[in-house]
């Protein structure tokens, strides 16, 4: 993404939220992180996510082993990313809240997909935070689950996002 010479409307979050959830017969199955980042380009729409997915924890230290081994192979396919376009262009000079929709590129296992997902931009004060819920089935993305398991763990898991962004400030004194 090009910065703009004032850098205004280029945003990062290193910090973002992320929950996924499965419910099953047997058990529902939950994890979270805090270690997304992404990068918002207010001129241009475009939008970036990136998260390390040995960042996502869970309640039994088990589970954790074979979601990062078993399933999402993670020392092969270290992360999970997304680039997109938001379509609408909110003014992010005044408070509100505001539905987006971006379309882009989801790149889960190793498998990359096409998604449009919905969303909320919100705006308080200058400040501005980004959530989304969306569903990825385990199957768009080749993520086989085995037929012992299957009752364990459902086919299509609930991702949520929440993002908090900072003006980018780049690093560099000129101007």
């Amino acid at each position: 993404m090009s910065i703009n010479q004032a850098g205004q409307d280029v945003y990062t979050c290193k910090n973002a939220k992320i929950n996924m959830y499965s419910s099953a017969p047997i058990e529902d199955i939950e994890a979270n992180s805090t270690a997304g980042v992404s990068v918002y380009n207010a001129s241009t729409g475009e939008l970036a996510f990136s998260l390390p997915i040995r960042s996502l924890h869970f309640p039994k230290s088990l589970m954790e082993e074979h979601f990062n081994s078993d399933y999402m192979e993670s020392d092969k396919y270290p992360k999970a990313t997304f680039k997109g376009k938001m379509q609408e262009h909110p003014d992010l000079t005044k408070d509100g809240s505001y539905p987006v929709t971006v379309t882009g590129e989801l790149e889960v296992h190793g498998v990359t997909q096409t998604r449009t997902v919905t969303g909320n931009l919100k705006i308080n004060n200058g400040v501005l935070t980004m959530t989304s819920e969306f569903i990825v089935k385990c199957a768009d993305h080749h993520i086989e689950i085995p037929k012992i398991v299957f009752h364990n763990i459902a086919e299509s898991i609930r991702v949520r996002v929440a993002a908090t962004y900072a003006v980018y400030k780049s690093n560099s004194s000129s101007k």
